[in-house]
């Protein structure tokens, strides 16, 4: 019937990032277990070792560095960046063969990487996750294990500098504490509504 939903979409990059503690994680998570259907949620390749609870394979690819060096060496990776001592990239391949099938490619980077991914392509959709406040950030943080009070302020240091410059995205949406269905849910509807518009967001992989 002409009044039913069409089913097409154009198929997005969808950057999610934030500061650290926001809940990225957990969110992506979250999105996966309620079973979105249309998506493709990236694994990201890193050097830091696994938290509690994650697999490789599923939550990250874990690397050596000079598995990472090599990954960089052989422009396999979409882009890539050094946080807190750690390497992180994603995977040009899982990206293209995303896109090729018609699903959405969600992946989860920091702000550093998503100014990267603005410059390589200008046509990706950029969410920023931001905290109710520091103090729940900090929270989430004590519970990542930060318990350097140096490195605490490090990383609010950070996390409100990155909350300043925030512009760069294209929707900000708070993670309220104990709502995070309702942080998925705003996620998912603003993917859908942009999949709707026209003319498409075309992102090209080089």
């Amino acid at each position: 019937m002409d009044n039913e939903p069409r089913l097409t979409k154009n198929a997005l990059v969808v950057v999610i990032s934030g500061p650290s503690g926001v809940g990225k994680d957990v969110m992506i998570d979250r999105m996966i277990e309620t079973g979105q259907i249309g998506f493709h949620f990236t694994v990201t390749a890193t050097t830091r070792a696994p938290r509690p609870g994650e697999h490789d394979g599923v939550n990250h690819h874990f690397v050596t560095v000079d598995d990472f060096i090599n990954m960089i060496a052989s422009d396999e990776l979409l882009e890539w960046a050094q946080v807190y001592g750690n390497y992180y990239g994603v995977p040009k391949k899982q990206v293209r063969d995303a896109l090729a099938e018609g699903n959405h490619v969600v992946m989860r980077v920091d702000v550093q990487g998503a100014k990267r991914l603005r410059e390589l392509m200008p046509e990706a959709l950029l969410i920023f996750i931001v905290p109710p406040s520091l103090g729940v950030l900090r929270k989430h943080l004590e519970k990542r294990g930060v318990n350097s009070e140096t490195e605490m302020k490090r990383r609010l240091s950070a996390a409100t500098e990155e909350i300043d410059n925030s512009d760069l995205f294209d929707y900000t949406v708070m993670n309220e504490e104990d709502r995070l269905d309702d942080t998925v849910e705003k996620v998912v509807e603003i993917i859908g509504a942009e999949a709707a518009k026209g003319p498409p967001r075309n992102v090209i992989i080089k």
